[in-house]
């Protein structure tokens, strides 16, 4: 017994190390703890905010001071604008007021009281954050818009999704307000999902809002609306602004220009204006400069300031076209498998792990080896019994003293046949686990982006698979297999064994075995139901407890903690009644094996005494036969014991192989395909026609035709969803229409090599992707082989060389999780340089210099003019002064193309042109705040 249960000692080890892990996580005590009950709270907020000499250093960067002697004072119920370049610490400001960190020194006062004196739930639900880049959960529109306010009523949400210029878009969708999001808001453009964050925000209606660039996704007629609504609902709060665009903060009461950490300078508009000297009339200055640049030559041309946000970046709301791109995710159907995907079998899971093949032979013979062990082992108990009953007492010690010897040598055989069975078994099972990981890991990238559009497919889910059915693989191998093999191996030897010692005997007591085999396999089918329903719940959870830790900082804004832990709790509500009903059932299967395991004990004691009555057995083979086969029940309920883990592992070996099984539509590792030497640019969408697969019933494009002539510059402007973003990924063939053709150089894209296509193809989209490692290493993404003379002259290009170098490790710095460690302005810098070190033919800018300060913004600009010469470029952008030169101006409106042509064509058109009335927009826009 003892040796058979030594194999699941490293079961209780293995959750001894986790329950330490588990324990010590939960026995954390916060530094900053939100449920904390302890604190002031204030009868009345009235809403003035102190800083005083604060300095702040990120846990994560200790030796990189953010603020130095920060002071600032925002009066209670006026609006401050902070305004600076990239990485000057404004949105530390806002996370500080959160008390997402607490400073290193100084103190931050709510109405004279010290924020770190007032209670930490009730200090959070004062302010509404609007931050830069909109953060939505993997619920419905009215659940994410209920962060707000978990009470609200409809008629509540409908208001504030008014007021965000939310309403009428979500009407539109199949399901409207209970339409999923998608996993971080996937399936919602970039100005739909920060209409619904403000929404959550206005439905708080907080005595203090924080706007963090909270209108730079949005279009132009979507923008003016929501600043409006913005504007009304900061009247009589204290409100503070981060703003990179100069135009949005002029009508605000206080203007503080942040610099190093520090304010070194503040006062209203026209106060600050007054100071040629000062850092904030620079700016204004430098946005003048770019009017002059700007200055159309016809009488219909209205000058705007190039770095307003309220520039043509609100005619293309950036990721729009994700928004009508990405549809409802509440697709219920999986992703269907090829017909001829092979079914999955334990067969294909040994075939992967062919290499280990001597492994598994050795590993086998010292299971076979211990599987022999326990009738041998009753074989020579029933011996000693017998030699009990002898007469003479010297045969007694002499045969005693040999079946001791033969007890210690079975112990040697038993301690040898684990360890030669165990470690095979177990290099198996690790090497496995490996290869599976890598060729998930390899299969997944190839598949096309619709696959991850589906909610099945989230990253918690995809996470999952690579962790836990691969270790479920590895365990079934390294574990549950050696002990198949060994019961095999025990059940054959000892069925032959009986057989021959006493035939008669043997058939009763092996006939009886089946009817237990029976019951086993009954309970393995209820335990692989039961495994079902648990994964099931896992991966749901999963993803749940994924998106609360990518997602903590707009969780405890909004003091969402009790609403995520419901979530997480009805992701496993349902699945959990039915394993609990499902118990019930495999229950009384077990208990049935086992009275079936003791009757059949019952039966050989009496069936046995009937032979030997009779002459036909005799007291040796009694015992022998008894041992055997009473062991054998044993092993075979020990067997049966296993049958949840195979459950598991057939689970796991299908969805393994589902995977790996499954032909991606778009693969970019098919080795086939035109592998051109160089591509001169020409790009020609021919009557196009496209909608998402993860909603295939909202066509984005219709019949939708544009060409581009290579080396010219293309701009794409419209409103939020009109399908700019789209034309864009089917360029990159992320997608494939459902109809027309996509050509580059007059030929089918679907005809090119994806890895060739794609080198000639430079993106950078509106929100920035990086990735776990060094600053260099994520523009080396671009090009891999890069030196480290063409990083540096990319970044310079990019305008990131000077801000990369005041970093303490330079190149080598790990932007974190994200790039959470970098400012938005800073990260986006990081992406254009990783865009310009490949230097492509075709240069794909999706609002690229969206999240740049006016300063930052002009020489990145700059840059990407000088890039853009003499290659393809397709520009999404809302600001005039990127757009203003290009070669053509086209204009979207649900799916088809309005009207194209240059600056000044379209503006001879006046009124007639749908260019002209958003420049209109924009021009009403700029006189109000000026």
């Amino acid at each position: 017994a003892l040796a058979m249960a030594l194999p699941n000692l490293k079961y209780f080890s293995e959750a001894a190390i986790a329950a330490f892990h588990i324990s010590e996580m939960i026995d954390r005590v916060p530094e900053i703890d939100q449920a904390e009950q302890a604190g002031n709270v204030l009868e009345k907020v009235y809403g003035e905010i102190q800083f005083r000499n604060v300095q702040f250093t990120y846990p994560s960067r200790p030796d990189t001071r953010i603020f130095r002697n920060f002071s600032l004072i925002v009066p209670a119920g006026q609006t401050m604008a902070l305004v600076g370049a990239s990485g000057s610490g404004k949105s530390t400001a806002i996370l500080l007021l959160e008390r997402f960190y607490d400073p290193t020194a100084g103190e931050i006062l709510l109405d004279r009281v010290n924020i770190q004196d007032l209670q930490l739930k009730w200090l959070r639900n004062q302010i509404g954050l609007v931050s830069q880049e909109p953060t939505l959960f993997a619920t419905s529109i009215r659940e994410n818009i209920l962060f707000g306010k978990e009470n609200a009523t409809m008629d509540e949400i409908t208001t504030a999704a008014m007021a965000a210029n939310a309403h009428n878009f979500i009407n539109q969708l199949p399901q409207g307000y209970d339409t999923q999001v998608g996993e971080r808001g996937v399936q919602m453009s970039g100005g739909q999902k920060q209409r619904i964050a403000i929404a959550r925000t206005l439905l708080k209606n907080p005595p203090i809002m924080l706007l963090d660039e909270a209108t730079s996704a949005l279009d132009a007629e979507s923008e003016r609306i929501v600043q409006d609504a913005l504007d009304k609902a900061s009247t009589g709060r204290t409100t503070i602004i981060v703003a990179h665009h100069l135009s949005i903060v002029k009508a605000v009461d206080i203007i503080a220009v942040v610099q190093d950490g520090c304010v070194i300078e503040s006062g209203g508009h026209l106060e600050l204006i007054q100071n040629p000297n000062g850092k904030y009339a620079s700016l204004i200055h430098l946005q003048q400069q770019t009017i002059k640049k700007q200055t159309i030559d016809n009488n219909t041309s209205i000058p705007i300031l190039r770095g307003s946000r309220w520039d043509l970046e609100n005619m293309s709301d950036i990721l729009d076209e994700h928004g009508s791109s990405f549809s409802t995710l509440e697709k219920e159907e999986k992703v269907k498998v090829s017909d001829k995907t092979r079914s999955p079998s334990f067969c294909l899971m040994f075939a992967m792990n062919s290499p280990e093949w001597k492994n598994a032979v050795v590993g086998c013979l010292g299971a076979i080896g211990y599987g022999a062990l326990n009738p041998s082992y009753s074989i020579t108990v029933a011996s000693m019994l017998s030699v009990l009953f002898l007469d003479n007492h010297d045969e007694i010690r002499g045969k005693i003293r040999s079946y001791c010897i033969i007890f210690v040598a079975l112990t040697v055989w038993s301690f040898l046949a684990n360890v030669i069975e165990h470690y095979n078994f177990a290099v198996m099972g690790e090497f496995l686990t490996r290869r599976v990981r890598m060729k998930m890991l390899s299969k997944i990238l190839t598949f096309e982006v619709g696959w991850f559009d589906m909610k099945e497919n989230s990253s918690g889910a995809v996470c999952s698979s690579l962790s836990k059915e691969a270790n479920m693989m590895r365990s079934l191998v390294g574990d549950r297999l050696s002990l198949m093999v060994e019961s095999l191996s025990a059940v054959v030897i000892a069925c032959i064994v009986s057989l021959v010692v006493s035939w008669r005997f043997a058939i009763v007591l092996i006939a009886t075995q089946p009817v237990q085999i029976y019951c086993h396999y009954t309970k393995r089918v209820l335990l692989k139901q039961l495994s079902r329903k648990s994964s099931k719940a896992q991966n749901q959870s999963s993803q749940v407890a994924t998106e609360c830790v990518v997602n903590h900082r707009t969780i405890a804004a909004f003091c969402g903690e009790e609403r995520i832990l419901r979530l997480f709790e009805s992701t496993q509500k349902e699945p959990h009644k039915e394993i609990k009903r499902q118990s019930w059932y495999a229950g009384l299967v077990l208990g049935t094996c086992e009275f079936i395991h003791t009757s059949q004990g019952a039966l050989g004691f009496w069936y046995g005494g009937k032979l030997r009555h009779q002459g036909y057995l005799s007291f040796h083979a009694f015992l022998t036969c008894i041992g055997i086969m009473g062991r054998i029940g044993r092993i075979i309920a020990d067997a049966g014991s296993m049958t949840s883990d195979i459950a598991k592992g057939a689970d796991a070996v299908k969805s393994i192989f589902v995977i790996l099984d499954r032909n991606s539509s778009i693969n970019a590792e098919d080795i086939g395909g035109f592998k051109p030497d160089k591509i001169d640019g020409n790009v020609e969408l021919r009557n196009v026609d496209f909608s998402y697969p993860a909603r295939p019933n909202v066509i984005v494009l219709r019949d939708f035709c544009l060409e581009i002539k290579a080396g010219s510059s293309v701009a794409l402007v419209g409103k939020s969803g009109c399908g700019k973003s789209t034309i864009i990924e089917l360029l990159e063939r992320f997608y494939d229409p459902i109809k027309g053709l996509v050509l580059i150089d007059d030929k089918d894209i679907k005809a090119f090599n994806m890895r060739y296509l794609r080198h000639f193809i430079g993106l950078v989209g509106q929100e920035p992707s990086l990735f776990a490692g060094s600053i260099r290493d994520n523009i080396l993404y671009g090009k891999e082989d890069a030196t480290e003379a063409e990083v540096i002259e990319a970044a310079m290009a990019a305008n990131a060389h000077g801000f990369i170098c005041h970093l303490e490790n330079g190149y080598d710095t790990n932007p974190g999780d994200r790039g959470l460690q970098l400012s938005g302005g800073q990260k986006q810098r990081i992406a254009i340089a990783r865009a310009i070190i490949r230097n492509p033919s075709i240069l794909l800018l999706d609002e690229a210099t969206s999240a740049l300060d006016t300063q930052s913004e002009k020489v990145v600009q700059e840059a990407l003019d000088r890039v853009m010469v003499g290659r393809t470029s397709i520009v999404i952008a809302h600001r005039l002064s990127t757009i203003q030169h290009s070669d053509c101006i086209v204009v979207i409106e649900d799916g088809k193309i309005v009207e194209q042509g240059s600056h000044p064509d379209l503006m001879s058109k006046g009124e007639k042109s749908e260019y002209f009335r958003l420049i209109k927009i924009q021009k009403h826009t700029n006189t109000r705040s000026s």
